[in-house]
């Protein structure tokens, strides 16, 4: 079952290019709009990419220590308040979705590092 050409088109306008490639266990900074009586700014959160959804609706949960406190935020791919993302570092991991991260604290949350040069 293919899809209508015109429809292929539209979803292809849709979908965000701007953003780099990413996966779960990579380390991301998202750049978030937030906005503040009639002034916008940008704040970042970084953190473990833990899941990620694809598809037209897509989503990805990103998931950070704020003192000692887990916080976790998902984003949808084509959201107005993501300005932009950049990948801080990449993991190696051997599973797509790394929410046994929640139970880990300290060193055992600790990922294994692999070189992207």
């Amino acid at each position: 079952m293919s899809i209508h050409p015109v429809m292929q088109r539209l979803a292809e306008k849709l979908n965000r290019t701007d953003l780099p490639p990413f996966a779960a266990g990579d380390t991301i900074r998202v750049q978030v709009r937030i906005k503040e009586g009639d002034k916008e700014r940008l704040q970042a959160f970084e953190g473990v990419v833990i899941a990620k959804k694809n598809g037209p609706q897509g989503s990805f949960t990103v998931r950070k220590m704020s003192f000692g406190q887990g916080v976790e935020r998902i984003f949808p791919f084509n959201s107005k308040v993501i300005d932009k993302i950049e990948k801080v570092r990449s993991s190696k991991v051997r599973r797509a979705r790394l929410f046994y991260l929640r139970g880990l604290r300290g060193k055992a949350a600790r990922l294994k590092e692999v070189d992207t040069r």
